[in-house]
């Protein structure tokens, strides 16, 4: 009796333990811990560009497009006065005086420059006992907008002989007037209260502000009457001359047989001729060739 209520006891655990196994060999694996996702990291501080200078400047030189530069800043710490980068900026920028050296890379602030048409400008850029003289020259003889404020140039007089005794290759000379002269303004009003309708009368037609000396001025302004004036740019390395006057002198002039061999080969028997023409019943024409 005793054996079969143990061999029961046997046979209820052996079941109970296989029911254990069966139930939990159903059951779904556990779920994987969640991940934790790390912290976004912090946006970039918005930033602003503003203008510097491109290169080492010194006080008194007049700023080209190539002597500006830009940079980025964070928004909020730019310099009082500072210039942020665009189109228009560069253009006000652009044949302004700096009043203080700069270093490359350091931010151009507005009141360490001075305009053009700015109260002071002229007595600011002159030198010592210089005189400021504007020459009007078209979009050719101006080299079509290629010279900038503070650019070296020498002055070319083209003019025609009103001498029909002169030979054909005698009547056009052209001569340097003035060499090494600097340019202190371009297409600029140098007057407080110009208006931008004044500076555009004459689209066609660009002025060109100089550094001359006295006489060199009167020179200038009488080249102006003679004919045309051509400006010639020139190399940044060479030396200005002492004696304006006596570098001048020393040039040759050039005259039209000079450059054109058709003109000097013909001599004065070979000078041209006579065409008549017949217009039916009408005077007989004569031209001359």
């Amino acid at each position: 009796m005793l054996l079969r209520i143990l061999a029961g006891l046997l046979a209820a655990l052996g079941l109970g333990g296989a029911g254990l196994l069966f139930f939990t060999g159903q059951k779904p694996p556990p779920a994987p811990p969640a991940t934790v996702a790390a912290p976004a990291s912090p946006a970039p501080p918005a930033s602003a560009r503003i203008l510097t200078a491109a290169r080492p400047l010194h006080a008194g030189s007049l700023l080209a497009p190539d002597d500006i530069g830009a940079t980025d800043i964070v928004v909020g710490q730019e310099p009082a006065g500072s210039f942020t980068d665009s189109v228009a900026s560069r253009a006000v920028l652009r044949g302004a005086m700096v009043r203080r050296s700069f270093a490359a890379g350091e931010p151009v602030i507005a009141g360490d420059v001075l305009n053009p048409g700015d109260r002071g400008f002229l007595a600011a850029v002159l030198g010592a006992g210089m005189r400021a003289v504007t020459v009007g020259v078209d979009m050719v003889s101006g080299t079509a907008g290629l010279i900038w404020p503070g650019d070296r140039v020498d002055l070319v007089l083209t003019q025609a002989l009103d001498d029909k005794d002169q030979p054909l290759d005698r009547r056009v000379a052209g001569e340097t007037v003035l060499t090494n002269v600097r340019v202190i303004a371009v297409d600029q009003q140098l007057v407080q209260g110009a208006t931008a309708a004044a500076a555009n009368a004459n689209a066609s037609t660009r002025t060109v502000t100089l550094e001359a000396a006295p006489f060199d001025a009167e020179r200038i302004a009488v080249a102006t009457r003679l004919g045309k004036l051509s400006l010639v740019v020139r190399s940044a390395a060479d030396d200005a001359p002492a004696d304006n006057l006596a570098a001048t002198s020393s040039h040759p002039i050039a005259w039209s047989g000079d450059v054109s061999p058709a003109l000097r080969d013909r001599g004065p028997g070979r000078a041209g001729g006579t065409i008549r023409v017949h217009h039916g019943t009408k005077e007989t024409e004569e031209v001359k060739f």
